[in-house]
């Protein structure tokens, strides 16, 4: 049986990294650079059989303490009194069982090291966005060969046929 796979995501970490989003939060647009993460991840929980867990620091949100699933992820908003790091901490080391493998991503090197220590792997937010953008080219890849051959199985030429098109249009092209 294999284990159940875990990421949890410190969500203002890797806002912080990945360039786009840390724009966003430097325009002041903050609840959209939280949007388009929980979209971006999303769309990866789609491909990869994983439990996705974002947390997300109350000091950017006082007042609120929620945690609600949303796109088929699990977002945590911390209580104020408590960080994310600590929350993530803590979190990783209850999930962290024979059964899971549990995989934090930030790059906050403290919070990595406390991480490992309890048995966890960690993924610094610059290589998980890296991670993220290869599964899509490698989609979109796999979608253009699809396409590709979905084009040639429906054409309603011969390859004879094809082939004397080809040289009529170089004809045309020369003259």
């Amino acid at each position: 049986m294999a284990k159940k796979q875990i990421i949890i995501v410190d969500g203002y970490n890797v806002i912080g990294s990945w360039p786009n989003l840390s724009k966003l939060k430097n325009q002041n647009h903050l609840s959209q650079a939280r949007d388009e993460l929980l979209h971006v991840l999303a769309e990866y929980r789609k491909i990869e059989d994983v439990r996705m867990i974002v947390v997300f620091d109350a000091m950017y949100v006082p007042g609120v303490k929620e945690t609600f699933n949303v796109f088929d992820l699990e977002v945590v908003f911390t209580p104020e009194d408590q960080t994310a790091d600590s929350y993530i901490e803590a979190l990783s080391g209850e999930l962290n069982s024979p059964l899971n493998t549990v995989t934090v991503v930030t790059s906050d090197q403290a919070e990595q090291w406390t991480i490992f220590s309890r048995g966890a792997y960690r993924i610094p937010s610059s290589e998980f966005k890296t991670r993220i953008d290869n599964v899509k080219k490698e989609i979109d890849v796999d979608v253009k060969k699809h396409y590709d051959r979905q084009i040639t199985r429906n054409s309603p030429w011969s390859d004879e046929q094809l082939l004397q098109l080809k040289e009529m249009m170089n004809k045309k092209d020369q003259s």
